[in-house]
Order: C-alpha cells, then structure tokens, then sequence
C-alpha cells in the first residue's frame, strides 16, 4: 500500500509543482498589473531566478525602477552583466537605471558602449533599436540603425525604420535625406514619399526643405528620373505651376516622351484656374507637330483654357469672337465628327450667351445630335444645352420637349434628374409654380448634391411665398427677373428685381432678391457690389435659405477675387461651425485649412 502511495505522490509530483508555478506567475503578474510593484518585484525576481526567462526580467527590472528600488536594479544589472557578457539587454537596463536615478553621464557612457560594441548582425541592431525605441531613447534607435548600416556595408539598409522614427519625431531635414537615399535605388517607394510628406509638411518652409535637397541630388545625379518627378510633384503642391511646366519640358525632352505626362498636367494646371500656364503646355505639344497624338487634343484644350482665362475678366467682344473664330477654324480644318464635338459644343456656347447669336448656335448643336457615334450621355448633355437655348430664345415648348426626353431616357440617371430639374425651373420662369414646387419636392432626394440642393431651395423659395396674394404676386416679377438673367441679360433683370420692393413694398423676397442681384454682380465681375449685398444678406439677424450659400460665396471673393484671405478664414470657420450639415462645409473646410497653412493634398 505504501509503494502505491509513493507511485501516485512521485507521478503527481510534477503536476504539483507546475500548479505552484502557474499561482507564483499569477501572482506576480495580479501584483504588477495592480501597482504594487514592491510586492511584484519580489515574487518576478523568484520567477526569474527559477526560468531564467528574459520575459520575467523584464517585468521585474521595471518593477525595481517603478518602485525606486535603483540600487537594487543597479546591482542585479552589473551582475547580470559579468555572467552575461555581451547581452545587451543588460547593459541597457543598467544604462535606463542611471537614467531614471539623473545620472546622465552614466547613462550616456553606458548607452554609447552597447553602441560601439554592436555585433554584425543584422537582427540584434533591429532588436536594440527597437529596445531603444520603446524607452523612447529615440536619438539613439537612430544611431543604432545608422552605426548598423557602417558594419554592414549596406546604406540602404533599415530605411523603413528610420523613415519612421524621423516622421515620429517631426525631423523633416533628416525625413527628406532619408527617402531620397532610399529613391535613389528604389523609384518604387516614390508615391509613398509623396504620401509621407504631404502628410508631415504643413507650409512651403517645409516643401523648400525638399526643394533644396532635390537640386542638390540632381546636380549630382540629373538622370535620376525619380528626383525630377518628386521635384514636379513638389513645385505642384507649392502651386508654383510655371516651375511645374519648366521641369515637365526638361523632361519630356530627355525622356522623349509623346507628350502624355504633359498633356496630364496641363490638364490640372486649367483645373487649378492656372489657365496661362496651362497655354503655354499645350502650345510645347503643339510644336510637337501634326502627327503628335495629342496635337489636336492640346489644340482644342488651348482654345478652352484661353476662353476660360478670359472669362476671369470682363470679356471684351473681340475677344470673344476670336475664341469663337480659333473654335471654327478647328471644325473647318477637321470637320464636325466626336472628335470635334467638343469644339462645336464651345463654340455654340460663345454664339448663344455671349456673342447672341441665337439661331447659329441652335443649328450647330443640331447637327452636333446628327454626329454618328455620339454615347447617350453625350446626347443627354447636348439636349440639354439645346433646350436652354431654346429657353434662352423664348422657345418654352420646343424646351419642354427636349427636357422631357432626356428626362424619359436617362431616367434615375444625374443627366436625367438634371432635365427634370430644369423643366422645374422653366415652370417657375414662367410662372407654373405649383408644378414646379412639386418636381422640385421629388428631387430633393437626388444622388446629385448639387440638383438636391438647387431643387431644395426652389422648393423653400415656392413654399416660403406662396402663402399670400402679394408675395405670390412678387414672385412672379422675381422669376420672371430670373428668367432674364437666364438669358444673359443682366441690366434687365437688375431693373426687375429693384421694382419688386416698388410695387410690393411688403413682400417677403428681400433675402432671395440680395442673392440674385449678387449672381448677376458676379457674372457682370463687380464683385466689391456683390460682396457689399452678401455682407447685407448674412448680417440679417435670423438664419434664412440663403445664409450658407452667402457664406461660401463671399468667403470665395474675399480669398480668389478681392485678395482678404483673413476674411474669407472668417467666413469659411463660420460656415463650418454654424451650417455643419451645408453641402459647402466639406469645401469650406478644406479652403480654411489650406488658408490657416496646413498642407492639402493636389
């Protein structure tokens, strides 16, 4: 009977003494975990004599220095040291020991040996640094990874890490070597650059830090293709478009390109209103010659972009006709086929609202619907343009049937709630408003945020004035002034909508009628009249439909036309703060930012 006893107690013998281990670590752990680093450290010194695992110094070298036990962790560090020789860990423990007692020069002293004695050995630098990165020694993690990179030979190495603990540590000097040094011999990492640095940089103080590194590798390595690109990509954020276009050249002729990447960029450049940049790039490709696959492209964007650059000013006839001659000469030379389409297009625009010549420009677009090959969405958009000019042309029923079957065939599609839009309005013009407030109603639910809130404030404007004889009355006059600036004639509708408060002296449309009349100032360019009737139109003292719409606008003036950038911040935190769910917010917001100096990417 004993010797079965002695069998059974020798058997659970080892599942005893694990039980006993798992409470000790429990403990230990339960005491660590609560604070009582007194306690843990006692119980975590056991454990770590018994296992001599790393993972219990750990745990218990803290619990030394979170209880300000230094002279212990002092002397368990030496001792492990002398049995250890060549452990790190150990060194390091000690060194953090000397740091938390404030004596730096040990520390520094103790630090800078585990440095100079670094082995040849790839894991161990990655683990010491990363050591050093968790007790925030991150100077040091630095001079780990580079002292690394001496004994290996290998200058590309650890570049990842350092790119991070440069980006952690907001070192934009050494951020910008490092990646540069890495794109030497991997172009690959380009876009994660840009990424990186758009993110860090917060104004062109810090962009120039890159601009003057780059022309320094370029001095020294001009076939670098990846320094060019980063340096286009730079002078892109910076908005310095004309140095874009002096770098893309240089390139296009060194690479000997087909004027693809530069096609691309004149592009942006017309999207970021730098028309007379974007001129000069498509005159380049133009010199490429007829055979050029983007010549007739960059002809026709040229011909657009001078157009729109004349209509940042007050457009003189001349200059006008010109356009419209530099359209024609193309639809001469090419004929009228998609691929002139967008020229035909332009040039019955300029011939209805600017140089009225009405019937031209609805024969023209005519015969652009009979061009063969033309998607539906492209006949969808041409329609519509023809059927505004019939309105234009006080043709309402030839309209009508136009919008109707863009509406009927693009059905749930923008093109075709933008018919259903317009038709709405052409009933309030003249005069149909309770059709009108009714489409208007259905499409507020539009996926277009822009057709939902046109179609939302003309179904406020009908709700809010319809309710008596004399606004109702009103009304009439303001849609009919409307109706007038529709078709371009702006002196017209001014006199319209000032006889309005003359004939109706209490009628209820003095905010929409200060809207309207700072449209048309705007369209005519005085914008000091139109800024002067949206500071009277948000400084009513209730909220009305208006008051977001204000806000944008203005602020817009002020930043693009008037040159107050502090008042447009004004207006733009205003707007954010006060008209959070406004479709402007999302763009007012990026506009403030970019006015307060953060970096927004292109």
């Amino acid at each position: 009977m004993k010797k079965i006893f002695l069998i059974i107690f020798l058997f659970s013998l080892p599942i005893l003494l694990l039980a006993q281990s798992i409470n000790e670590d429990e403990a230990a752990i339960q005491s660590y975990q609560s604070g009582d680093y007194q306690k843990a450290s006692v119980l975590l010194e056991t454990l770590f004599t018994k296992t001599k695992n790393d993972t219990y110094f750990s745990l218990y070298f803290d619990a030394l220095l979170k209880s300000k036990q230094y002279e212990t962790a002092e002397k368990v560090a030496k001792k492990l040291i002398r049995q250890n020789p060549g452990a790190y860990q150990y060194e390091i423990a000690l060194a953090k020991t000397y740091k938390e007692e404030g004596q730096q020069e040990n520390a520094a002293k103790t630090f800078n040996h585990v440095i100079d004695n670094l082995p040849k050995d790839e894991t161990v630098i990655r683990e010491l640094a990363n050591d050093l990165y968790q007790i925030e020694e991150y100077d040091l993690a630095v001079k780990v990874f580079l002292q690394g990179r001496k004994l290996l030979g290998n200058n590309q190495l650890f570049t990842y890490e350092l790119v991070s603990i440069y980006r952690y540590k907001k070192d934009k000097d050494m951020l910008v070597q490092e990646y540069l040094n890495a794109l030497s011999v991997n172009p690959l990492i380009l876009l994660r650059a840009e990424t990186t640095f758009s993110s860090l940089f917060e104004g062109n103080a810090d962009y120039l830090i890159l601009q003057n590194a780059l022309l320094k590798r370029i001095q020294k390595e001009p076939q670098n293709e990846t320094y060019a690109k980063l340096l286009i990509w730079q002078y892109l954020q910076q908005q310095q478009y004309d140095m874009v276009l002096v770098q893309l050249i240089a390139q296009d002729k060194r690479i000997k390109d087909d004027g693809t990447i530069l096609f691309d960029y004149a592009r942006i450049f017309s999207t970021n209103k730098a028309y007379a940049t974007a001129i000069k790039a498509y005159d380049y490709l133009l010199s490429k010659g007829k055979d050029n696959p983007y010549y007739l492209p960059s002809r026709l964007a040229l011909v657009d972009a001078s157009y729109q650059e004349m209509l940042q000013g007050k457009a003189e006839e001349k200059e006008i006709m010109a356009i419209a001659g530099q359209y024609d000469a193309i639809l001469n030379e090419y004929g009228k086929n998609t691929g002139t389409l967008f020229a035909l297009r332009k040039w019955a625009n300029i011939q209805a609202y600017y140089l009225h010549h009405l019937e031209k420009a609805e024969v023209a677009l005519e015969t652009a619907l009979k061009i063969p090959g033309v998607s539906d969405a492209e006949t969808g958009d041409i329609k519509l343009e023809l059927a505004d000019i019939y309105v234009f042309n006080n043709e309402p029923w030839e309209a009508v049937l136009l919008y109707g079957q863009v509406a009927k065939s693009l059905e749930n599609q923008n093109t075709g709630n933008d018919a259903k839009y317009r038709l709405a309005r052409l009933s309030f013009f003249q005069g149909n408003f309770t059709y009108a407030k009714s489409q208007a109603d259905v499409l507020k639910a539009s996926t277009s945020q822009l057709i939902a809130n046109d179609a939302l404030n003309l179904s406020l404007l009908l709700s809010d004035h319809l309710e008596t004889a004399t606004d109702t009355l009103a009304l009439k006059l303001y849609a009919s002034a409307e109706l007038l600036q529709f078709r371009n004639l702006s002196s017209a509708a001014i006199s319209k909508l000032d006889s309005i408060s003359v004939r109706y002296p209490q009628n209820g449309l003095a905010d929409d009628i200060l809207m309207s009349k700072s449209r048309i100032y705007i369209q005519t360019k005085d914008f000091e009249k139109a800024a002067s009737l949206l500071k009277e139109l948000i400084a009513h003292p209730q909220k009305n439909n208006w008051t977001d719409d204000a806000l944008f606008i203005l602020a817009g003036l002020y930043e693009e036309k008037l040159n107050q950038p502090e008042e447009a911040k004004v207006l733009y935190q205003r707007l954010i703060t006060d008209f959070p769910g406004s479709m402007f917010t999302a763009e007012a917001r990026k506009h403030f930012r970019k006015l307060r100096g953060d970096n927004i990417e292109s």
